[in-house]
């Protein structure tokens, strides 16, 4: 293990000494596809194995990503054993994540599981890094430090976006709750400081007191120094121990290094929140818009797990299925890599990242439908079940496809509300044909994708009725008996309809619905629900009144008066950067104006309405360059257009207080970005962005120093509010308060075409190699949706509507007994309190283990029923910890503002 904190004078001529850290920083996947890099990282490892059982002064630190070893032990599984011997001896530091991860892109429950893997993973090969290394992230969430202390690491280690205000290589990094870890800042070279000590061995000394002097400017002058010495797929060099020695320095792992200093932030300087400023290094924050639908598919695919599959099957599942989930958590841990999911790597890269995210929601959505199945087996076949995926009893529209024109009830026998929508054909087929070609379309009972519900014969003709669902035996040999004479064949399915209905669930709970004979289906919503009405482009829903102006922009007025004109406001732009930093043309020409506008009502009411907007442009094609010549930018756009249709859906729901948009168009462009602008309500200083765990409050320009342009575009997760108007998000975008604070601009689409450019307008040196990207252009059909809420006061209420609409009920048909009465509803689990968020539920040890955040600045308290009798506190690596006081079937948890909370319940 490290030596203290004491050690000999080095031959520098400086006091103190040099500690030399070798490492490697290995991206899984970027320029090349992971499989690629994966042959140079098993020679990397077999060469440090090879060289550490060698010289046994040898240390070595591999990247705090156990991913590198995985890697390896796939393909040399025989070398487990060595590589657990180096790590027991501490030479080897492995850990403490799986993944070097993107902080912006992934969900605060994916940095979590990432955590939680890669520490599990290191514990059986002798134990992780207690070091929570983070060498080359894209900037730091504001709750890392809270993150790593509740996992039991008291240590960081930083490099990109770390403020000017730090002068020294160590400060105290603090969460919104006031959890501060002691962090290892990388200044004079990040993670490669010391990358050039020993090229020249003719001039070590030289070298070293040169870095000496260099690094004593940020250390004081005292106590070792830090050494990186490595840079990205750098193998170990032979014969370092006895280089280290010449230098009068020694060698030891970060871990070594950093532990060494006391875990006691007490004296150091103090830095709050995320560490997003450009002073000391790039952050290269082009990276959250560009390969959008890879965002989109993420942001998808980590909801359908963490709160749709996991609390489902915690709740109301039969074996836990925890190999399902455990595969989807590692495909989207893999891809929440710093290389991955940001989408700066090659073409190739990013299929395969898109491909690990649809797995991950296969597995999800598989474990979610075996669950809900479960469920809907209790419910009458023509029933529907429906399910609520949220903590919180729910009143909310669903979309239900019913048979007949009959009335629908729920379990009480009450009316629910309803609104046809769409009515399917009944007769699917009527042609003349030999019958005996008719029968081949039958498969058992299916026919045309339905069963079989009677046959006849009649003048000639074999009618075939079909339903969605049947139990009738079918015989097909008697209707063989019957074919003489038959020369056309009709099928007729049964009148079925697609209606919305206004459903309310229990919290994390589950109800049902079905048709019953009556005298007509009830029309609208109930007297507290008040209709949604649309008519000469309004629509209203008393909560909400949104107008479409000519130019097919919206007017916004909220039940407080709030007003907002003009939201929705494509503007198209050109980008003649790359997949790390947006880059206008010199003579860039926006286009702001539609050429033409089109409204189309879809529904008007009574529980949705909606109208379609239709509006024509004429884009650029692309950035006026010189085919074949990245170095030199293109200074403007070209003449050629495109003619794009760009359709917003605008719709209502009952008892919303927000326009849900879907914003769709068919990108034949390539070089541009497309933001939808909102001016707001009134003009803002400040932005408040969701992210993970928090709330982050963020300033109109980002701090300056280093070399790239310090963009204000940032990144939010499931909203960002300001000056009264809040976008509710599917997936983490990109947004800008531009117009001096006077509107909201979000990214919808970023395209490019080079992984990295040498020659960037906004960006002096290269972030990456200079490789041609085509798919990052993005072509083909885009389809964004976000919804738009005015609001009064601060953005308290933004959370609860942001849950509504990111988490829709789910809607299963009945497959039960027809005679079956409609189970009563029945409650999972409620979490209630100011502020409190759930973000996770999922079966440990036999325990449901859930976890909330706090998004408040004040203490408050969480809520919890749910047929448990015992709770106890538990860290983010879920072990047990101090027995919770559950009174009457309730747990009242206090919780500090902004604190991350993890309780086990049984």
């Amino acid at each position: 293990m490290s030596a203290g904190l004491t050690g000999t004078t080095g031959e520098t001529g400086e006091t103190g000494e040099i500690v030399v850290v070798p490492h490697t920083h290995w991206d899984r996947e970027w320029y090349e596809p992971f499989q690629r890099f994966r042959l140079r990282l098993v020679a990397l490892m077999d060469e440090v194995l090879d060289t550490m059982e060698r010289e046994p002064a040898y240390h070595f630190t591999l990247d705090g990503q156990l991913a590198c070893v995985d890697d390896y032990l796939e393909v040399r599984p025989e070398n487990r054993d060595r590589v657990a011997a180096l790590v027991e001896s501490g030479r080897l530091a492995v850990g403490p994540w799986q993944i070097l991860l993107d902080e912006f892109l992934c969900s605060g429950e994916n940095i979590v599981r990432n955590l939680e893997l890669g520490m599990a993973r290191a514990d059986k090969l002798g134990g992780a890094m207690p070091v929570g290394y983070l060498p080359d992230m894209f900037g730091h969430t504001a709750q890392m430090p809270q993150i790593l202390s509740r996992a039991g690491l008291a240590h960081a280690c930083v490099y990109r976006g770390v403020p000017s205000s730090v002068t020294t290589d160590a400060f105290a990094w603090v969460a919104p709750d006031g959890t501060a870890v002691r962090a290892q800042y990388l200044p004079a070279g990040g993670y490669g400081n010391g990358a050039h000590l020993f090229e020249d061995p003719e001039r070590l000394a030289e070298r070293g007191a040169a870095f000496v002097a260099t690094m004593r400017r940020w250390h004081g002058p005292e106590g070792p120094l830090l050494a990186m010495y490595g840079t990205d797929h750098s193998a170990p060099v032979r014969g370092l121990p006895g280089m280290v020695a010449g230098l009068g320095a020694r060698m030891d792992t970060l871990s070594g290094y950093v532990t060494a200093h006391p875990a006691d932030v007490e004296g150091l300087p103090r830095v709050a929140g995320e560490l997003r400023s450009h002073a000391r290094a790039n952050i290269l924050p082009g990276v959250i818009s560009v390969r959008p639908a890879v965002k989109q598919a993420m942001g998808r695919a980590e909801r359908m797990v963490e709160r749709y599959a996991e609390p489902l099957a915690a709740l109301w599942g039969a074996e836990w299925p925890g190999r399902f989930l455990d595969m989807a958590w590692w495909r989207l841990v893999d891809a929440s890599g710093h290389d991955s999911v940001t989408g700066c790597g090659v073409d190739e890269t990013a299929q395969q990242v898109a491909a690990r995210i649809a797995e991950a929601e296969h597995l999800g959505h598989a474990v979610r439908d075996m669950v809900t199945a479960r469920l809907a087996a209790s419910v009458p076949s023509g029933g529907v079940l429906v399910v609520n995926p949220t903590p919180a009893t729910r009143r909310a529209v669903v979309l239900l496809d019913v048979a007949g024109e009959d009335p629908i009830i729920d379990a009480t026998g009450a009316r629910v509300p309803v609104q046809p929508l769409e009515y399917a054909p009944t007769l699917l087929l009527d042609e003349e044909m030999d019958p005996a070609t008719a029968l081949t379309f039958v498969h058992g009972t299916e026919l045309y994708g339905q069963h079989i519900t009677g046959w006849s014969v009649e003048d000639g003709v074999l009618t075939f009725t079909v339903a969605r669902e049947s139990r009738l035996p079918f015989d097909v040999g008697q209707v063989r008996e019957a074919l003489a004479g038959v020369t056309r064949v009709r099928i007729l399915a049964e009148p079925r309809r697609t209606v919305a209905a206004l459903v309310e669930a229990p919290p994390l709970g589950h109800t049902s619905v079905r048709p019953v004979p009556g005298d007509g289906a009830a029309g609208g919503p109930p007297s507290s629900v008040p209709p949604v009405r649309a008519a000469d482009r309004v629509l209203d829903n008393g909560l909400l009144r949104v107008e479409v102006a000519r130019d097919g922009t919206l007017t916004l007025t909220g039940a407080d008066g709030v007003t907002l004109s003009g939201a929705g406001r494509i503007v198209d732009g050109g980008d003649v950067g790359d997949s790390y930093n947006y880059a206008p043309p010199a003579e860039d020409r926006l286009v702001r104006e539609p050429e033409s506008v089109h409204v189309q009502l879809v529904c008007a009411g009574p529980l949705v309405a909606s109208y379609d907007v239709w509006r024509a442009y004429r884009w650029p094609a692309a950035g006026d360059g010189i085919e074949g010549t990245p170095e030199i930018p293109a200074r403007s756009r070209t003449d050629a257009t495109e003619e794009i249709a760009v359709r917003t859906r605008v719709e209502l729901r009952a008892g919303e207080p927000f326009a849900r948009l879907t914003v769709d168009f068919d990108n034949r462009c390539a070089d541009h970005r497309v933001r939808l602008h909102v001016p707001l309500p009134e003009r803002a200083a400040v932005s408040h962005a969701e992210g993970q765990f928090a709330v982050v409050t963020r300033g109109l320009a980002p701090e300056a120093g280093c070399g790239e342009e310090p963009l204000p575009t940032y990144p939010a997760s499931s909203w960002v509010a300001a000056g009264g108007v809040a976008a509710l998000l599917e997936h983490v975008t990109e947004y800008e308060l531009v117009d001096d604070g006077g509107e909201l601009a979000l990214t919808l689409l970023r395209s490019v075409g080079y992984l990295s450019r040498n020659r960037h307008a906004l960006r002096p040196e290269p972030a990456g190699p200079q490789l041609p990207t085509p798919m990052a252009q993005s072509r083909g059909l885009r389809s964004v949706s976000l919804a738009l809420m005015p609001y009064a006061g601060t953005w308290e209420a933004v959370p609860a509507a942001a849950e509504e609409f990111r988490h829709d009920l789910v809607t299963v048909a009945g497959a039960g007994d027809p005679s079956l009465p409609l189970p009563a509803p029945a409650a999972g689990l409620s979490v209630a309190g100011d502020g409190v968020v759930m973000t996770s539920l999922r079966l440990r040890d036999g325990w449901k283990e859930l976890r909330v955040v706090a998004l408040t600045d004040r203490p408050t308290r969480a809520l919890v029923t749910g047929g448990f009798a015992r709770a106890r506190r538990a860290d983010l690596r879920g072990r047990p910890g101090e027995a919770l006081e559950v009174v009457d079937g309730a747990l009242r948890l206090p919780l500090n503002a902004w604190e991350i909370a993890t309780v086990q319940l049984s």
